[in-house]
């Protein structure tokens, strides 16, 4: 089910099986969907949110209230967005979630609320994303982070072990 009333979608906008999506808005929170964007079926898009232009939505996301795709963007299948925290919480505490120009996100990833996305960021298929992710950077796993910032914490817990370099003395452990 689509609601006109509340929903602008942009030309060119491809909605595979709109009788298998829903996409609702409403007086206060009006649904934007730009030019050029593709939406898979079975993906449901709530009220207030803005999808920018050429952005492709695969099938099965769930995409709530509070969250803003920016133009380009990938979501992948199965793609679940969420905007509160702590469920059932008042729609004053939920959580905003942006995602900036160019990234990707595989499919099955789960976005918790209070997130950014930087531009052209690259979030790995079935991850779960904690914090948000800095531009360019390629993230994975469960919570999501950098293969970078793992190397350098292997590195660290291998001279802490080893007290190489005065580790032990300086870290104060």
């Amino acid at each position: 089910m689509i609601d006109t009333a509340y929903v602008e979608i942009g030309e060119n906008a491809r909605i595979w099986h709109p009788e298998l999506v829903n996409i609702y808005g409403n007086k206060e929170a009006i649904c934007r969907i730009g030019n050029g964007v593709n939406i898979g079926a079975f993906v449901e898009i709530g009220p207030g949110v803005a999808i920018g232009d050429n952005v492709s939505i695969g099938a099965h996301c769930f995409i709530p209230e509070g969250v803003t795709i920016e133009d380009g963007c990938f979501i992948g299948p199965g793609v679940c967005f969420t905007n509160d925290k702590y469920p059932p919480g008042h729609k004053d505490s939920w959580g905003k979630i942006t995602v900036k120009r160019g990234a990707r996100i595989g499919a099955r990833a789960v976005i918790l609320p209070g997130i950014t996305i930087g531009e052209n960021a690259l979030v790995g298929a079935g991850s779960v994303v904690t914090k948000d992710v800095l531009a360019g950077v390629v993230v994975k796993g469960n919570p999501a982070c950098s293969s970078f910032s793992k190397r350098i914490l292997g590195i660290l817990a291998v001279a802490l072990q080893r007290n190489e370099f005065g580790l032990r003395e300086f870290l104060k452990v």
